[in-house]
């Protein structure tokens, strides 16, 4: 007699509990483990010993210094110059975000629709966004410095756009702006594209206008777009440092300092290196309270309008 055989029929997977499936498919996580370390190197062992440094009085040569507690940050709330940086970068990243995404919407508006340069246009509005920052910076300040080429034009209305501190601070938002509005039309463009040309078709012949068309049809649609536009606006405007110190410098006086600025001019200009590193932590900070409660709303809206 016999005993009998379990035989697994032929082409029949083998489990996913089997040792070898699972070896298989098993990632092999130590090829990641280089690049963890080089991570850890550069950023993380730096960043940690940042934030130990924003607890001391470290002048950022002399390797003796006190640990001081939270002093550095107690100090911010008594100096005048900090909290008008921390206003000045919030009113510079709303400005950016709401007028370089409207303006960027438009300009994709424009350049989706059927006229025959519509190619031409989307290069011509996007070729800012490749310029280097800091260059498109000293070009602006050139064109509006006091003998510039603007107030060549202008004649006696002139003036002196980044030397009057209720103007500076608007002429760095409108250089960011025209540097990144086509970075903007780009993405939402690339939204507008992915609406199949049905859709309008569909609204056009129930005799939708072009406002409600957008409205209730293409933003809906395009909440994508908008999500990543806003983030990267906002999150650009309030880390703003190139622009704006190779505009003005932070001046006139501090009319145009940002918590960026003053960073780099506590640490390199007076030597507090530990109270700039606690600048930094809360720039840290408050970008990610930001980022994550943007995230958290616009991500709510999109399921909701989608």
């Amino acid at each position: 007699m016999t005993a009998d055989l379990k035989v697994r029929p032929p082409g029949r997977a083998v489990p996913a509990s089997s040792p070898r499936r699972r070896s298989r498919g098993a990632p092999p996580w130590w090829f990641v483990l280089p690049a963890l370390l080089l991570f850890a190197f550069v950023v993380l062992v730096p960043s940690i010993r940042g934030i130990y440094y924003a607890f001391t009085d470290w002048d950022g040569l002399d390797p003796d210094f006190a640990v001081i507690g939270l002093r550095n940050f107690t100090d911010m709330l008594d100096d005048g110059d900090a909290l008008q940086a921390v206003w000045h970068t919030l009113l510079i990243a709303v400005a950016i975000t709401v007028i370089q995404n409207s303006i960027g919407l438009l300009l994709a508006l424009g350049v989706n629709s059927m006229i025959k340069t519509r190619n031409l246009l989307r290069v011509l509005l996007f070729a800012p966004a490749v310029i280097t920052p800091i260059v498109t910076a000293y070009l602006w300040r050139n064109l509006l410095g006091p003998d510039g080429a603007v107030n060549a034009v202008l004649g006696p209305w002139g003036k002196d756009w980044l030397g009057d501190p209720d103007l500076a601070l608007w002429m760095v938002v409108l250089v960011v702006v025209w540097q990144f509005a086509g970075y903007s039309m780009v993405i939402f463009l690339a939204g507008l594209q992915s609406i199949p040309r049905e859709i309008y078709e569909a609204a056009a012949i129930d005799g939708t206008g072009s406002i409600r068309r957008f409205w209730s049809i293409v933003r809906p649609l395009l909440a994508p777009a908008i999500t990543i536009n806003l983030m990267l606006s906002i999150i650009g405007g309030i880390k703003l440092f190139d622009q704006v110190y190779a505009l003005t410098g932070g001046g006139p006086g501090h009319a145009t300092d940002t918590i960026s600025t003053l960073i780099y001019k506590d640490a390199f200009t007076l030597g507090e290196f530990g109270y700039s590193i606690a600048l930094a932590v809360v720039l840290t900070v408050i970008v990610s309270i930001v980022s994550a409660g943007q995230f958290a709303v616009l991500n709510r809206n999109e399921k909701a309008a989608s």
